[in-house]
């Protein structure tokens, strides 16, 4: 039984986590361009003087919050996969942190900073 990937395998793998990384930073981005630098007049379009119905505000404020929530769970993400990179380099990528045997490649393809196997992943939402 396989305990490690191959050096091809990893290049693969880290090609992938770079890529989805720089997609992240790129949405990160985006939402913060969109939600912090607008005032709430801009970001509602509304370039009159009348001062804004309660709804309105209320709405802009949910919106606001929703997309630093979006930039926030990114974030996060950047963080597994800045630790799935660490792992490629100490040699520790794909194992499963539980059973310590390889998480299959189809997994890593999906969630490429998996920490664990199907198995222990499954017995992990079941507690």
């Amino acid at each position: 039984m396989k305990k490690k990937f191959n050096k091809k395998e990893l290049e693969y793998f880290k090609k992938l986590i770079l890529k989805i990384k720089e997609k992240i930073l790129d949405e990160i981005k985006h939402i913060s361009e969109d939600t912090l630098k607008k005032s709430q007049k801009d970001a509602a379009g509304d370039i009159s003087g009348y001062t804004y119905h309660m709804a309105d505000v209320a709405t802009d404020t949910y919106d606001r919050e929703f997309s630093l929530g979006l930039a926030s769970n990114e974030r996060q993400s950047l963080y597994e996969l800045d630790d799935a990179l660490k792992k490629i380099e100490e040699g520790t990528f794909g194992i499963c942190e539980e059973c310590k045997s390889l998480i299959t490649k189809t997994r890593l393809k999906v969630v490429p900073f998996a920490r664990l196997c199907v198995k222990c992943q499954e017995k992990k939402e079941k507690r």
